[in-house]
């Protein structure tokens, strides 16, 4: 069963997101949402992904709270942007973020909360110099931005993970 389904809550998984994405539930999208997730089970066990080195897991629950109130703080903080309209000046602009985590679970999570919080995006990592670029809408004060990824995620994240 292992050789079929290596990753079995991913199969799980796949299959209940693509019947949920069916409008009528009817055996052919069945055993075609099977087909497809034993193909795609098979592919990620060819893929062999790394498994990740958490230290302290516990952490995840203060990352999870900060992030999540970020996400809100910055829905609101785009939405009075939206609104306000051309009344604003531009302030839209890229930074260049330096970093000290370098494990690759780590930097996935990073860019996935830079790029889930409205109002930023993850551009580019640049892994030579250990840097990424972002871009952000509201770009007043380069520091600040700069100290809140440093101090908010990647300590936390470096906790976790190095």
């Amino acid at each position: 069963m292992s050789r079929v389904f290596p990753h079995p809550l991913l199969a799980l998984s796949l299959l209940a997101i693509w019947l949920l994405l069916q409008q009528s539930l009817s055996l052919g999208q069945i055993l075609l949402g099977t087909l497809v997730t034993v193909l795609a089970s098979l592919a990620m066990a060819a893929l062999q992904p790394a498994r990740s080195n958490v230290r302290r897991a516990h952490k995840f629950l203060v990352l999870l709270v900060l992030v999540t109130l970020d996400i809100l703080r910055s829905n609101v903080a785009v939405t009075w942007i939206i609104l306000r309209g051309r009344a604003r000046k531009e302030t839209a602009g890229f930074l260049i973020v330096p970093l000290k985590l370098t494990d690759a679970h780590g930097l996935s999570l990073l860019a996935f909360i830079v790029t889930a919080t409205p109002g930023s995006a993850w551009v580019e990592y640049n892994a030579s110099r250990s840097t990424v670029l972002i871009h952000v809408l509201d770009l007043v004060d380069e520091k600040a931005w700069i100290d809140t990824l440093k101090r908010r995620y990647e300590t936390l994240l470096l906790e976790i993970f190095e």
